[in-house]
């Protein structure tokens, strides 16, 4: 699953929002459904993004780049 993490994240800041939301919707991790969040954020979907932050226990206002959040991520997996 690190490995599938690590490649939506890369997806995502490459602009591939569609492959790295497959990948992460396909896992039930709360650490997915924080970059699944990030993803309608960045997507500009407020509501879906807010309900993902939710699943995962975080905060939709903690950052406000969602690629320095998701950089942020990809650092707290091992």
């Amino acid at each position: 699953m690190t490995d599938d993490l690590k490649s939506a994240i890369r997806l995502a800041l490459a602009g591939e929002w569609d492959q790295a939301h497959f990948i992460v919707q396909e896992l039930g991790s709360p650490l997915a459904a924080w970059i699944h969040a990030v993803l309608h954020k960045i997507e500009g979907d407020e509501s879906n993004s807010r309900y993902w932050y939710a699943r995962a226990q975080k905060n939709y206002e903690d950052f406000k780049d969602p690629s320095e959040e998701l950089r942020f991520i990809d650092g707290t997996i091992s």
